[in-house]
């Protein structure tokens, strides 16, 4: 068994008193990297502590932030739970009146403010919050009196001990940014939070030499718990991507040896190796594919023959290798949560020799329900129960024999949505169940595969459902296909919006003659991309293959609100748009 922890506290001085002198994080300065020790991290928590208790937070009150990861991030919700107070993250893309209005929900009696900009934004947001106290800024002028370094500097001069909070008291809310409506404050305990760090530690124990290059938002669940607190309580190291155009020449710096990600990014590094290999010799292809396809079955536990043994040696030599070192050249492991993963994507990157761990779960559950682990690992599944959870399929609510609601039950249930009643009724049963809105189905060994989102699925005039998500992952693959959403409830058909994927469609409409300025209306840019539909969507039924297609340039982001912060599409957002345009294919 694994390390135990009974509050994140706790977590905290066990870390900082073991490996003290190991670096902790990484930030990227000029063109190299400058890093603190976890003994750095200590006196600076220690100090915003004492900070936070001269400014009146105490046991109850709300801290927030906006703010992308960054040390003075974790500083600051470390301190925090050292006031026995709660932590609320937000987004730096969220717009000024979404922060006022969480601010306002979880009654924050402080907030903190990255940027300069975002500082000033929240001091006139400050006007329409009255719990709020203070505003603090952490990119201001030295010596400034709102600055987090001149907080922490005092604070270490008069030092404050640590509270030790409960299991049952309240860590933080994580609001989800949610596909519709406002956002909605998951309440977590320290206990619900703990649940998950001791989970990992059961089945999945990190070296304190591990690395992670920090990309996915701390504050979403799956960044927060399974790399902040998760890595941070095993003593490994994060290096704080700076921008995801950046992640690629990072990661050669970086050289970490986990990758936390969602499917979106290994999308690309799948789409970006298929099209590389398509413009090699024809021996080095078909070397690459047959390597790959070898350690595939290798994977699956399937005998090969000498001659794929062979192939996957000199592969690995001539390709592999290369792709690794891209990668940094210690990857290890690639850990994906937050959407499914498509089966042939996590065999790819499996195959180039970095074990693929996919898990599921969602903020309610703090956030892990499941998950694949060492010597238990199904790739195309997202693993089984972890410790102390268990997972239940209502097929009630699909009236289907073997696909069902998800019903999950354990220590990792959040405590509540805050000041929602109606929508907690909704979700949280009484038999101490959490109703999670996601398909699945469990194999005879445990193991749980995603079928779908129930809100998401719609009926056609035919009677027939249609689950969208899985099937736009598919489609995603292609190389000229970016984004795509479809459309078609109480319709006779499907059509889809297809975002195309403009440079690599631009030097396609070049050979065939197709007008830049045509890209979105040409039919010969329409037939190319129904035709790649057809080919990446292999599991489409033939009810559920889109007939006309509305193309668009512009990608679903969260700029323009079409995405959440973890790259979950906003369908309600998307339709609000193009609704009338995509209604106009039937009358067509």
């Amino acid at each position: 068994m694994g390390e135990k922890f009974g509050n994140l506290v706790e977590l905290f001085e066990k870390s900082v008193a073991r490996f003290g002198a190991r670096e902790l994080f990484g930030v990227k300065d000029g063109d190299g990297w400058t890093w603190s020790t976890y003994a750095d991290f200590a006196r600076q928590v220690d100090g915003f502590r004492a900070a936070l208790a001269g400014m009146g937070v105490g046991p109850g009150d709300r801290v927030a932030i906006v703010s992308d990861n960054r040390p003075e991030w974790a500083i600051a919700c470390y301190a925090t739970y050292g006031r026995k107070a709660s932590f609320i993250p937000m987004y730096e893309a969220q717009k000024p009146d979404e922060w006022e209005f969480i601010l306002n929900d979880c009654q924050a009696k402080v907030v903190i403010g990255s940027k300069p900009d975002i500082y000033e934004k929240l001091l006139r947001v400050k006007e329409n919050v009255p719990s709020l106290t203070r505003v603090l800024g952490i990119d201001l002028p030295a010596g400034h009196a709102d600055r987090i370094a001149t907080h922490v500097e005092a604070g270490q001069k008069n030092p404050v001990p640590a509270e030790q909070p409960g299991w049952g008291d309240v860590a933080g809310l994580i609001y989800t940014s949610g596909t519709t409506g406002k956002p909605k404050g998951v309440i977590l305990s320290h206990g619900n939070l703990c649940s998950n760090i001791n989970a990992i530690h059961s089945i999945f124990v990190f070296e304190s030499t591990d690395r992670s290059l920090s990309f996915l938002p701390w504050a979403h669940s799956f960044g927060q718990t399974c790399e902040l607190h998760g890595l941070l309580s095993m003593g490994a190291s994060m290096a704080i991507n700076d921008d995801i155009p950046n992640l690629l020449p990072n990661l050669a710096t970086v050289q970490p040896t986990i990758l936390f990600a969602v499917p979106r990014i290994f999308n690309r590094v799948y789409d970006n190796l298929n099209k590389q290999m398509a413009e090699r010799p024809g021996f080095i292809r078909s070397l690459f594919y047959k390597a790959v396809a070898a350690r595939t079955s290798v994977a699956k536990g399937e005998p090969i023959g000498l001659g794929d043994r062979l192939a996957v040696l000199i592969a690995d030599m001539l390709v592999f290798t290369k792709v690794r070192a891209r990668l940094g050249g210690n990857l290890k492991y690639a850990i994906s949560g937050s959407a499914a993963l498509n089966r042939d994507v996590a065999q790819f990157i499996d195959a180039l020799g970095i074990e693929v761990y996919e898990g599921y779960g969602l903020t309610e559950t703090s956030p892990i329900a499941t998950a694949n682990f060492p010597g238990n690992r199904k790739i195309g599944s997202v693993g089984k129960a972890i410790p102390e959870v268990r997972i239940v399929i209502d097929r009630s609510v699909t009236g289907d024999a073997e696909n069902g609601e998800i019903v999950i039950y354990g220590p990792n249930i959040m405590q509540g949505y805050h000041n929602r009643p109606e929508e907690n009724a909704l979700v949280l049963q009484e038999d101490g169940g959490f109703r999670s809105g996601d398909m699945g189905r469990l194999d005879s060994d445990g193991y749980l595969y995603i079928t779908g989102r129930i809100k998401e699925q719609y009926k056609l005039e035919n009677g027939k459902y249609v689950v969208p998500a899985p099937l736009e992952e598919e489609v995603k693959l292609s190389p000229y296909i970016a984004n795509i959403m479809l459309h078609g409830a109480n319709h006779e058909h499907n059509v889809a919006l297809v975002v195309a994927d403009k440079a690599a469609l631009e030097p396609w409409a070049a050979v065939n003659g197709v007008p830049v300025g045509q890209l979105e209306s040409n039919p010969k840019v329409h037939e190319l991309l129904l035709g790649e539909i057809k080919k990446y969507g292999q599991s489409f039924k033939g009810y559920e293959r889109p007939v006309k297609l509305l193309i668009t340039l512009e990608d679903f982001t969260t700029d323009n609100g079409m995405l959440t912060p973890t790259m979950k599409l906003k369908r309600r957002n998307v339709l609000a748009k193009y609704e009338a345009e995509l209604e106009a294919l039937y009358a067509a």
